[in-house]
């Protein structure tokens, strides 16, 4: 799908702000998690206050393009894949995000999270057959050995045990987005990406909703007043408004230069969670967190 770009500076200038701000914002949900546990919520529960915040601006959202835009006939048969593809990306992708930010640094977490471009390269090589270029295996390489040296050179979790298990929860969580980029690749051009985008976020609020009821019953604990107000700030500026910014700045650059920019996302993490949760950041981590970026950025330019 060609995107669209204008040549004025200003035009291409407002997309790079929309881009950083939205990384910058969807860097600010780590930090809230790692607060909102201190206030003893699991991460289900947190996940679900989260989703049923976002869940009105989803629906409004939704009914607004429905009404300007009518779904076509010939694409109605590709709902369950909207229903697979929203489990996977916002719901289960999500779930292994909160639970492993539980075990392991509010920096990391952003770290590993961040090498799901590299994932993205891998699933279609596995799934789809389409070759991995040089420039891509070079790619993939430099980003694990950086998301290595973050791990060795970790000094915020005391207990290996918990790091390792932390940390392969949010590979699984990074894992299961990328599966998703992939599917929505060729969803998003029939639906349009602001009712694909609602539709995924809608069928995710369904399943952290039953997945609660399974889990815990119709019981449903009160908080403590700073949960919800995390929850709410989680869901709209670390959800809502992120995912128009880094849409928009898309549709102005395209995804590879939006890619790269959004690449300040883990630095933004590492500075926040070093402000708000005094975590530790040392020149491994450092080191770690360039070479991520790095194998980002080339896995987005070799496309």
């Amino acid at each position: 799908m060609n995107v669209q770009v204008k040549n004025t500076p200003k035009y291409r200038l407002e997309a790079v702000l929309l881009v950083v701000a939205g990384a910058i914002f969807f860097s600010t949900k780590a930090v809230m998690v790692k607060l909102s546990y201190r206030y003893e919520i699991n991460a289900i529960y947190l996940l679900l206050l989260r989703m049923l915040f976002s869940l009105p601006f989803y629906v409004a959202i939704y009914w607004y393009v429905s009404s300007k835009n009518p779904i076509k006939k010939e694409v109605k048969k590709d709902y369950l894949y909207v229903v697979l593809f929203g489990f996977l990306g916002y719901y289960i992708a999500s779930y292994f995000d909160f639970w492993g930010l539980q075990f392991i640094s509010a920096g990391l977490e952003r770290i590993i999270l961040f090498i799901y471009p590299t994932l993205v390269v891998l699933i279609n090589f596995a799934f789809f057959k389409k070759p991995i270029k040089k420039i891509q295996t070079l790619a993939i390489i430099i980003t694990y050995l950086g998301v290595l040296a973050a791990f060795v050179f970790d000094t915020n979790v005391a207990d290996q045990k918990f790091l390792l298990f932390g940390g392969a929860l949010v590979f699984l969580s990074a894992l299961t987005y990328g599966s998703y980029l992939v599917g929505s690749e060729w969803l998003i051009p029939k639906f349009g990406t602001l009712r694909f985008t609602a539709l995924a976020m809608m069928v995710s609020c369904v399943c952290v909703i039953l997945h609660t009821i399974l889990a815990n019953g119709f019981s449903f604990p009160i908080f403590q007043a700073e949960v919800y107000w995390y929850a709410l700030a989680m869901a709209v500026f670390a959800t809502v408004l992120p995912s128009f910014m880094i849409s928009e700045g898309i549709k102005r650059l395209g995804s590879s230069n939006a890619s790269i920019i959004a690449s300040i996302g883990p630095i933004s993490t590492i500075i926040l969670s070093k402000i708000f949760l005094g975590e530790d950041f040392n020149f491994g981590q450092l080191i770690g967190t360039v070479l991520v970026i790095l194998g980002v950025i080339l896995v987005s330019k070799a496309k």
